[in-house]
């Protein structure tokens, strides 16, 4: 009976999809939220959208900026583009640190902006405000 409530209650919790192309900050960030979220990992931007088309979608997307093919901007513009990705939550989660990079990134629909180096506090802080 234990183990079965276990599993649901890892069902219910909410999904935290993280994209970066650096398998170490996969890693540390994946590793700071899997205590309490369900976390999947996308190492590039057609990846996480493929990801945030599945069912059931992920509640809020971690996104990198700087990655190969396509940057977090374009996977940002993307997702918000299609009707059945649109309303998740982005939060970028990058080095990329000048005041006009983070505007850049709330004008393409990010609701947050959190600059490296990854702050595990900061982080966990951040997810837990935007999924309360």
């Amino acid at each position: 009976m234990d183990s079965f409530l276990g599993e649901r209650e890892l069902l219910e919790r909410p999904v935290v999809l993280v994209v970066d192309d650096t398998p170490e900050n996969l890693w540390l960030v994946s590793s700071v939220l899997k205590k309490h979220y369900n976390v999947l990992v996308a190492t590039n931007g057609v990846k996480a959208i493929e990801i945030a088309k599945s069912d059931p979608c992920p509640d809020l997307i971690l996104l990198d900026i700087v990655m190969p093919e396509m940057d977090g901007y374009e996977v940002c513009l993307a997702l918000k583009g299609m009707v059945e990705t649109r309303e998740i939550p982005i939060i970028f989660l990058t080095a990329c640190s000048s005041a006009a990079d983070e505007a850049h990134g709330m004008m393409v629909g990010a609701i947050d902006y959190i600059k490296k180096p990854i702050d595990p506090d900061f982080i966990l802080s951040s997810v837990a405000k935007r999924l309360s």
